[in-house]
């Protein structure tokens, strides 16, 4: 099999569960080599506590069409990143794409509490995973990258530019980890133009993530039973999940940038998985073309009742 990736080589830093494997997924079924890393493996478990495993993620690659390679990766630790990179440029002597994933704060995280009142060792430690990390990986990979013209690193994050800048984000924390790695795009999108490559900040939305589904007690196959859900006031109306998507529409985004010839014109930019979805024309599993920021400026914020009728 071949697709338009095929030949390209890429890194998804942060691929074990969630948007991190939909875009592993999603660039092996357009023929790519993904590098897939991450903590928790089929003998060792991350902080996290969670099923998931790179290995699994791997073999999804394979799957689809690409070669997955699991490697296990601590990315706040220099010498791993470092050691990574430097096998990837043994085996391939190039890097195509750098997809800067790692995150891991969804248990760090206090909602709604002042920065006062956060742990503050909690609250440090969730910036150094959505920001630290990145930054590392970037520092050992992107001289790499741009060996080539062409080279794209998406910084993936929560939240548009637009919807980011006027919106507080759940906690000061948890705000500052999502609006740094917006900016980490921008800056890093400057220092690689001259090398002909691309940065972008790309954002999913509503995702149905493996901890999404089991914090709802859904699987994949029956998700809309939530929307049936009362509203009890605690938490976003259940209803809103109809404009939910899967991990893998993020990662079909992924794939057309690095299938995108003129990907330049998006330098800097933020970007969502709905709004690229129009543009390049692909849809989610089902078939559908959800576009939650939108629909969330225009029905879920002003407190409107759930309805997708032109949002997907």
């Amino acid at each position: 099999m071949t697709g338009p990736l095929t030949g390209k080589v890429a890194l998804v830093a942060g691929a074990t569960r969630g948007a991190g494997r939909g875009i592993a997924v999603a660039l092996g079924a357009a023929g790519a080599t993904v590098y897939a890393t991450g903590r928790t493996t089929r003998h060792q478990r991350s902080e996290y506590d969670r099923p998931e495993t790179i290995e699994e993620t791997a073999e999804l690659v394979d799957a689809a069409g690409g070669r997955g390679i699991a490697v296990q990766v601590d990315h706040l630790d220099h010498d791993q990143v470092r050691h990574l990179v430097e096998r990837i440029d043994g085996d391939h002597g190039r890097l195509d794409v750098l997809v800067n994933d790692i995150w891991g704060g969804e248990k760090l995280a206090q909602w709604d509490t002042p920065v006062w009142d956060h742990e503050l060792d909690r609250g440090l430690r969730m910036l150094r995973l959505a920001v630290e990390t990145h930054l590392i990986t970037s520092h050992f990979a992107l001289p790499l990258l741009i060996r080539r013209p062409g080279g794209l690193l998406v910084e993936v994050t929560d939240g548009t530019l637009d919807y980011n800048a006027t919106r507080y984000r759940l906690s000061t924390f948890y705000d500052l980890a999502k609006w740094s790695v917006l900016r980490l795009a921008f800056a890093q999108g400057t220092e690689l133009a001259p090398h002909g490559c691309t940065a972008v900040a790309l954002t999913p939305g509503w995702m149905r993530s493996e901890i999404m589904l089991d914090v709802y007690g859904v699987t994949e196959d029956n998700w809309r039973d939530v929307m049936d859900r009362p509203h009890t006031g605690d938490g976003p109306d259940p209803g809103h999940f109809c404009i939910s998507e899967t991990p893998l529409y993020t990662g079909r985004a992924v794939a057309a940038l690095a299938a995108d010839a003129d990907v330049a014109r998006w330098n800097g930019q933020s970007l969502s998985s709905g709004q690229l979805a129009q543009e390049y024309g692909f849809t989610d599993v089902d078939g559908s073309r959800p576009d939650a920021w939108r629909y969330l400026v225009e029905v879920q914020d002003p407190g409107k009742p759930a309805d997708c009728t032109g949002y997907r």
